[in-house]
């Protein structure tokens, strides 16, 4: 099967429709898809769900379809970034669902192990655990999360063979692992396409089974969410 497109907008063509439901990786800035992210909102494809662990920052990343108002839901654990998504949460123009980190991270294990749902201490007691069912094991508490599946998952990697096995570098490993199980149709970009069997099979994060097209989105400019520093010390 043809894994390897030309550009992002080849990769998401016939895919992308109205209406889905999309996990995208990344943790922050680090290890998102921009290529396909931009694709996306070239398509002009609206009225989706994504999940993610953020929305990216204002005009960056996931934010850039926040902007553009073709996001309806955020199945999401961290936002504070992005003005505009606190923005449209506020007006009641966006639909959120607020997610602990590692429970967002297992509800896309879950559902791309084909696991509909689990139970988690983590929220019991809290607004997460309202309208969801509970349970006692062992004298605690638990809830009840669902596992996430997508029509699509968007993912960034670092290398990859031509059969898609793919590798991570660090924090950008964060997120994408789960994500890219969880959809119908895995599209990841990646900074380098090398030859089947360049790479250490103990080497591979995510094997080429999972993924369905595959593009080289480099070079990538390297851009900071924050950027704190302390002012130089008088000579």
């Amino acid at each position: 099967m043809k894994k390897l497109y030309p550009d992002a907008a080849a990769a998401l063509d016939g895919v992308l429709f109205d209406g889905m439901t999309i996990c995208a990786g990344g943790f922050g800035l680090c290890g998102i898809p921009e290529r396909l992210i931009d694709a996306i909102l070239a398509a002009g494809t609206k009225n989706l769900t994504i999940a993610s662990n953020n929305a990216g920052i204002d005009g960056e990343g996931l934010g850039k379809l926040l902007r553009t108002r073709q996001v309806k839901k955020m199945i999401s654990s961290y936002v504070g970034e992005n003005k505009e998504f606190e923005r449209q949460y506020l007006a009641g123009e966006l639909e959120v669902e607020f997610c602990p980190q590692g429970t967002l991270a297992e509800r896309c294990r879950a559902g791309g192990a084909g696991i509909p749902g689990f139970y988690t201490k983590t929220g019991v007691g809290t607004q997460v655990a309202e309208g969801k069912e509970v349970k006692e094991f062992d004298g605690e508490e638990y809830i009840l999360e669902r596992g996430i599946r997508a029509d699509l998952a968007i993912i960034k990697g670092w290398k990859a063979d031509e059969a898609g096995n793919l590798v991570f570098r660090k924090t950008a490993r964060n997120f994408n692992q789960p994500m890219a199980t969880a959809g119908k149709v895995c599209v990841a970009e990646v900074e380098e396409i090398v030859a089947v069997g360049s790479l250490g099979a103990d080497s591979i994060h995510l094997p080429g089974i999972y993924v369905n097209r595959l593009i080289v989105g480099a070079p990538y400019d390297k851009k900071i969410e924050f950027r704190t520093t302390r002012q130089r010390e008088n000579a």
